[in-house]
């Protein structure tokens, strides 16, 4: 692997990432409209070359903290799509056994902290784990992902404060996909330009093109090598768009069809195929094995969670109270 871009494995393993990623959340689409998901689902197409770039920057003893739109952030952090989709269904075999939903996946034994429904939730989190590593003195960065929507929110500016005045080992990876739910960029925000609106709290802030992997794999290297250092947290706003509805089943007619046209146009994963076999890089047969094993994955994890069984009423408690029996006793009083 050189400074220019990752070596030609790490390259498959990319490419590999985002087809799974892409199939995975349409067929999640299909299974929300279709009414067979345990709660909504958030679709993350549109932002599969960043969250390819994630997977190939981090280290494994790094931490993410992701949102509600976060199939792409944990396959890079590497949750099982097994227990990612039977969570989707509300399964035993889920992340969380069933009862976190889609909207709050963990793994803590990959390093995959914490998501959260709310908006602009996560960056506190970070923050805490962000001090954690610090007075542990250990060289773990804690990446945190959010939409532009989130820029609007109060908390985002008090951490990005007090992460810039701590030198908190936190990268900010903001995956602008250009709405904030039905609302354009430019309808909520007087500045557009994200990354320099944060590098007015005095931390390191930079804007990268989300719809290519290569660009946003170097501005990470550098972001988590420069926070791994100590010299303190970075910004990263990786432009990208939303390429569907807000919600798996939300309409999307009101994006301008020139915006999405042009959008579509730059399919994170097909562009990347097309770059990959023209420049010579991976081979147009090995490619299609890496998209005949991302489908094989995806009908596997999906006939994993369907088969899964659900959890009962004795489950309720389990995981939820410290003494669930104590609950119990004391809601009867």
């Amino acid at each position: 692997m050189s400074e220019d871009r990752p070596d030609a494995d790490a390259l498959a393993r990319m490419y590999r990432l985002m087809v799974t990623t892409t199939l995975a959340d349409e067929k999640s689409v299909r299974e929300a409209k279709a009414g067979r998901l345990q709660a909504a689902f958030y679709p993350v197409r549109g932002l599969e070359a960043v969250c390819a770039a994630i997977a190939a920057a981090l280290r494994p003893g790094d931490q993410v903290v992701s949102t509600y739109r976060n199939l792409g952030d944990a396959l890079a952090k590497g949750v099982s799509l097994r227990s990612i989709m039977a969570e989707l269904y509300g399964r035993l075999g889920g992340t969380s056994k069933g009862k976190g939903g889609p909207m709050h996946l963990h793994d803590a034994s990959v390093g995959f902290m914490a998501t959260t429904g709310i908006v602009g939730s996560g960056l506190p989190i970070a923050a805490g784990l962000g001090l954690a590593a610090q007075l542990d003195q250990s060289d773990r960065v804690v990446l945190t992902t959010f939409g532009d929507g989130a820029t609007s929110i109060g908390t985002t500016h008090e951490v990005l404060n007090l992460a810039a005045l701590w030198s908190l080992p936190v990268v900010f990876v903001c995956q602008n996909n250009q709405w904030g739910e039905h609302t354009p960029i430019a309808e909520y925000a007087a500045s557009t330009d994200l990354a320099r609106r944060a590098a007015a709290y005095g931390l390191r802030a930079e804007r990268v093109d989300g719809f290519d992997p290569i660009a946003t794999w170097r501005a990470l290297n550098s972001a988590l090598a420069h926070a791994r250092s100590g010299a303190g947290p970075v910004f990263l706003e990786c432009v990208t768009y939303r390429l569907t509805g807000h919600s798996g089943t939300a309409d999307f007619g009101y994006v301008p069809k020139e915006e999405l046209a042009a959008a579509l146009a730059r399919d994170p994963a097909p562009a990347f195929r097309t770059w990959l076999a023209e420049e010579g890089l991976v081979t147009t047969e090995r490619l299609d094995e890496l998209e005949a094993e991302a489908s094989a994955e995806v009908e596997d994890a999906f006939a994993f969670a369907e088969a899964s069984p659900a959890p009962d009423e004795n489950d309720l408690l389990t995981d939820v109270f410290a003494d669930g029996d104590l609950f119990v006793r004391e809601l009867s009083r």
